[in-house]
């Protein structure tokens, strides 16, 4: 309940800088405990595109061109996902080369993101004038500041030699035709494996040198919040950018900013080609409070519409049976705020992306996170971090067991008919395209994009979305238009709006 006899006013916040695509976020704020904050939020996906639409019809093949241009940063996720939902429907199994070529591309891509997203995205906020009178104000300033700041002249070039891997295996990103339903259609030489180990060499030495200020093994040993800050302790806050970051959360008690429904999702991701361990190497399953990981029924997703521009059959539908068709008279529906669906999970709102990732596959230091903290600003930016040291020595490995002159492709042709479903983990959570084919064309497409999840709608029982939920209790400054800490929040989650209305 509100301190004030006043009404919460509303104020509207956007177009959103430094995020992909469009975003608007209506909010509600209220004097609660002597303190401005938000007590409702309506996230607006307010651009419409119509992927699935376009596909209808299409030979099936032409899906793999046409998908990985619902988006310029995370093409190769979804070029992956609808390769293997292709597949999938006509039973068609990666070569050993081909699934190693998709991990280290679609890892190439999601570790970009992840370094962007920390460096351009989420820590130019710190150096916003709101904390010029900060005492730690002009050191982070004069590294993180947009555009200007220190950090930006060392991380784009790194960024731009790591992305070599994706020229060497792709020929070209984003948009790359190389991610083929049996592999990759691009085979790698034995010079050219030379050049990979190479890059990813170099970029580690980046991480460790910049990010993270210490070798990545001793970071991926930091099972345990306590040995996290005795790590932290060991130097100065600036010897490091994590520890820079790690100082920042905790003067701005980012633990205890933006906590949704504590239900994290994880489709699973990286197949191994191991033979005595065939499963993913990033877990599949569901994080439930107090209960801990849980399988994952993928039957159980379903979307609902009811507050989305679109028609809306009466009940939510899994993206198996699922359509996604304009209202004609959309700016009439009673309710309707979004071009976004809002995806359920046996009707529960959940929150994908890497700390889901961490969690789900049971990683100490994540798993104490959720246990004392949830899913907060915090939580959410650390685990992008941990990530990248996770994640790199994993692609050093597979690009050593890379087979120059065995097959990258199993190129056996497609089924007719059939149906099958693509499931991964893009560097924002977890992304599912679902396919139908009849007489060689696709009859039938969908999709549900990390973002979708996490900026969904309300639904018909009125559950807001993870982002909508998160908003709530955010503090909002005298005279804040445009409040630092709905910034902070929206941010951790790294929005990719033209994914989530594909």
């Amino acid at each position: 309940m509100s301190d004030s006899n006043q009404s919460p006013r509303r104020l509207q916040v956007g177009p959103f800088n430094r995020v992909e695509g469009d975003l608007d976020i209506r909010l509600e704020v209220a004097v609660q405990d002597g303190h401005n904050r938000v007590v409702s939020a309506h996230v607006n996906s307010t651009l419409f595109r119509g992927f699935e639409q376009i596909l209808v019809g299409k030979p099936a093949m032409d899906a793999l061109v046409y998908t990985p241009r619902i988006c310029g940063i995370c093409s190769v996720a979804q070029s992956v996902a609808c390769a293997r939902a292709l597949a999938d429907a006509s039973g068609i199994q990666p070569t050993a080369n081909g699934l190693l070529a998709q991990n280290l591309l679609l890892a190439n891509e999601s570790l970009t993101d992840l370094l962007t997203h920390f460096y351009l995205f989420f820590m130019p906020d710190l150096a916003r004038p709101v904390y010029a009178g900060r005492d730690w104000y002009a050191p982070v300033q004069q590294r993180f500041q947009a555009v200007k700041g220190a950090a930006s002249q060392q991380v784009l070039p790194a960024r731009a030699s790591f992305l070599h891997l994706m020229g060497l295996m792709a020929g070209h990103w984003p948009h790359t035709l190389a991610l083929q339903p049996g592999g990759s259609s691009k085979p790698v030489t034995k010079q050219e494996r030379l050049r990979l180990i190479s890059l990813l060499a170099d970029f580690r030495r980046f991480l460790e040198q910049i990010l993270f200020g210490d070798d990545l093994d001793a970071i991926n040993e930091l099972t345990s919040i306590q040995a996290l800050e005795n790590w932290q302790q060991q130097d100065d806050w600036q010897s490091s950018d994590l520890r820079r970051f790690l100082m920042l959360s905790q003067q701005l008690q980012f633990d205890q900013l933006g906590r949704a429904t504590d239900w994290l999702m994880s489709v699973g991701n990286y197949p191994s080609t191991q033979p005595l361990n065939n499963g993913p190497q990033v877990d599949s399953g569901v994080w439930v409070p107090r209960a801990g990981v849980q399988p994952l029924d993928i039957a159980a997703i379903h979307e609902d519409v009811s507050h989305s521009w679109v028609e809306d059959s009466g009940s939510p539908l899994h993206p198996a049976q699922g359509q996604t068709h304009v209202s004609l008279h959309s700016s009439e529906k009673p309710g309707a705020y979004s071009w976004c669906k809002a995806p359920r999970l046996n009707g529960r709102v959940v929150e994908t992306g890497a700390l889901a990732r961490a969690v789900v596959s049971q990683r100490p230091l994540a798993t104490e996170l959720m246990q004392q903290q949830g899913a907060t600003v915090h939580s959410r930016m650390l685990a992008k971090l941990l990530e990248l040291a996770w994640t790199l020595p994993r692609m050093q490995q597979w690009a050593r067991d890379l087979q120059p002159g065995d097959t990258f492709c199993d190129h056996s042709s497609l089924r007719k008919d059939g149906e099958g479903v693509g499931l991964i983990e893009a560097a924002r959570g977890s992304l599912g395209h679902w396919i139908k084919l009849k007489n060689g064309k696709i009859s039938h497409y969908q999709i549900i994009a990390p973002t979708t999840w996490n900026f969904s709608p309300r639904d018909q029982q009125g559950q807001p979305g993870a982002l909508e939920q998160a908003l709530v209790g955010a503090p909002v400054l005298d005279g804040e238009q445009d409040p630092i800490a709905v910034q902070h929040i929206v941010r951790s989650f790294d929005p990719c709006m033209v994914c989530t209305v594909h």
